[in-house]
């Protein structure tokens, strides 16, 4: 815990190590809330959602995603490297 101190207009200085732990930049949107005889303050910086990949959608990436029937035979490969069966991949199948 940390002592700050009111300044004029009611600023408050939030110290530099807590302002780089919380990426608080300048302009940084926060809010404030009166609780319990005291002020709560929250930042409201977004975390990046980060979205994990299980093996069989990435599988269904290598797929789905190629330009030519030989790219597809190579994504096949690489599935088949992975450890996955391709033909239990729901995707675009590249005539044979």
């Amino acid at each position: 815990m940390q002592t700050i101190v009111v300044g004029k207009r009611g600023t408050v200085v939030i110290p530099a190590a807590l302002r780089k732990e919380l990426r608080l930049d300048e302009g940084a949107p926060m809010q404030i809330e009166k609780r319990d005889g005291g002020l709560f303050l929250r930042s409201m910086v977004a975390e990046p959602e980060v979205e994990v990949y299980t093996p069989e959608r990435l599988a269904e990436f290598f797929l789905n995603n190629v330009l030519t029937k030989e790219g597809y035979q190579e994504a096949r490969q690489d599935v088949i490297a992975m450890g996955i069966d391709p033909d239990t991949i729901d995707h675009l199948r590249w005539a044979e």
